[in-house]
């Protein structure tokens, strides 16, 4: 950050021996540190990170003596989305990067992870079956096959306005689903616990307000019974 402040971003994509002479036996005149950063980036988790994850959960899975080939095949929803947003922005034929659609690319995959994650979490949390599948993927996958499948049949790639058009449809879609999918779990966590969402509850707030006067607050009520009461109808 200290370096791009001062240089400015594109330092990163100008060729590494332009500023480094020292590397120059060992890389390509063209290679950029952008380059060597996804390098780097797949090196660490595959080394370093990936590892350690599946030591601990083995390590976990023993100690509770459970097998742990079930594991695995909770990898499936991240696998799939790796590889068809690999599949998708890593074609030739798609014009997402080239002309410069990242950013919506990149919102949408927010909304579809964020999806795939809160509810591998929910279920983590509620005790349920392992959800290996969420429909927000379908329109990735559809992605993928938009930008690979007409040339693999021998017909001409999409255009740039169709792949787009697609792609606002996907963040449309995305949007409604996983705005949804947080509203439910919300209210559905915030019914169950009688608390509110980023408020403080009307009877909890007036309860704090009448001790701050020095007034005697009421029995407080906890679903339909009161404490230090008979119960209510």
């Amino acid at each position: 950050m200290i370096v791009s402040g001062i240089y400015g971003p594109e330092v990163w994509g100008l060729p590494i021996a332009s500023y480094l002479p020292i590397v120059k036996p060992y890389v390509s005149p063209q290679t950029s540190f952008k380059d060597l950063w996804v390098v780097f980036l797949l090196g660490a988790f595959f080394i370093a990170h990936l590892p350690e994850c599946v030591y601990n959960v083995a390590k976990a899975r023993r100690a509770q003596g459970l097998p742990l080939a079930p594991v695995f095949l909770e990898w499936t929803p991240i696998i799939v989305f790796s590889t068809s947003c690999m599949a998708w922005l890593g074609s030739p034929h798609s014009t997402l990067l080239p002309k410069n659609h990242l950013l919506l690319f990149c919102l949408t995959m927010s909304l579809v992870f964020g999806r795939m994650t809160t509810k591998i979490i929910l279920a983590h949390l509620t005790k349920q079956p392992f959800p290996y599948w969420t429909v927000m993927l379908v329109p990735l996958i559809g992605g993928a096959v938009l930008a690979n499948g007409p040339p693999l049949l021998g017909f001409k790639p999409v255009g740039e306005w169709i792949e787009l058009q697609y792609l606002r449809g996907y963040f449309v879609f995305a949007l409604i689903v996983y705005s949804r999918w947080a509203v439910l779990v919300i209210n559905a966590i915030c019914s169950y616990l009688g608390i509110n969402c980023l408020t403080i509850p009307r009877d909890k707030l007036q309860k704090a307000r009448a001790e701050q006067r020095g007034e005697k607050p009421g029995p407080e009520k906890t679903n339909g019974v009161a404490i230090g009461g008979r119960k209510k109808d």
